[in-house]
């Protein structure tokens, strides 16, 4: 006979999984060429991925339900918000060549299946290593930034080489180093960005900037971690 404690469990993996719904509304509204709402439900789709996890350790739902894999399911909806959409969406979104658009967008897709592939991706500190293939966040700024396409293709095979380099890059939540400051800087960049969106991706210079400097933080604050370690 089910138990409250399997079905509680049960609905915690559907949860985990709504951000596959999610990931195909982001993919519909991008053939629409609709990216702020794009945008929009990629968002949702993380604040999804940064609760799933907690809930499910809360209530012991591998132990409770063994047959279903939350980190396989996890990997697989992550994949599709995190790297696919983004991917379809910096090919399709005129900040390219179309030519050099798919080539960009195939690195984009592959380099992210071999990191989610990655056994090593994280330290035991819980820092990444590698770029952690967080394709969404630098869709984001392709479309908010709107540079150069010699510049937008530069930044994404850029980011792929990180995604194999020894580089360490923070998990805001996770890491513990520095964590109330990462958390903090990571909910005002989720309201700046919100505002972005809602703005159509046009915000004005100062929401601009205030999102590049907390980009900038983040993909050095790692380093930075790693060297003050060594101290």
């Amino acid at each position: 006979m089910r138990t409250i404690d399997t079905y509680r469990a049960f609905a915690i993996h559907i949860f985990t999984a709504s951000g596959a719904a999610l990931a195909l509304i982001a993919l519909l509204l991008a053939v629409n060429e609709q990216w702020a709402a794009m945008f929009f439900c990629l968002g949702v789709a993380v604040i999804v991925d940064a609760l799933d996890g907690p809930i499910a350790r809360e209530f012991k739902v591998s132990e409770v339900l063994p047959r279903w894999s939350g980190e396989t399911l996890d990997l697989v909806v992550d994949f599709s918000t995190y790297v696919f959409v983004p991917g379809y969406a910096i090919t399709t979104g005129g900040l390219l060549p179309h030519v050099l658009a798919v080539f960009c967008g195939i690195v984009v897709v592959v380099t992210g299946a071999l990191y989610f592939a990655d056994r090593d991706m994280k330290t035991r500190e819980n820092y990444f290593q590698g770029f952690p293939a967080v394709w969404n966040v630098a869709a984001f700024y392709l479309f908010l930034l709107e540079p150069p396409s010699w510049l937008s293709a530069l930044m994404v095979l850029v980011l792929a080489v990180l995604t194999f380099l020894p580089v360490q890059f923070v998990h805001p939540i996770r890491v513990v180093r520095w964590r109330p400051l990462n958390v903090a800087l990571i909910a005002l960049w989720g309201l700046f960005a919100l505002i972005a969106v809602s703005s159509n991706l046009a915000p004005g210079a100062f929401v601009t900037l205030v999102l590049c400097v907390i980009a900038t933080y983040f993909l050095v604050s790692g380093y930075l971690a790693e060297r003050a370690g060594r101290v």
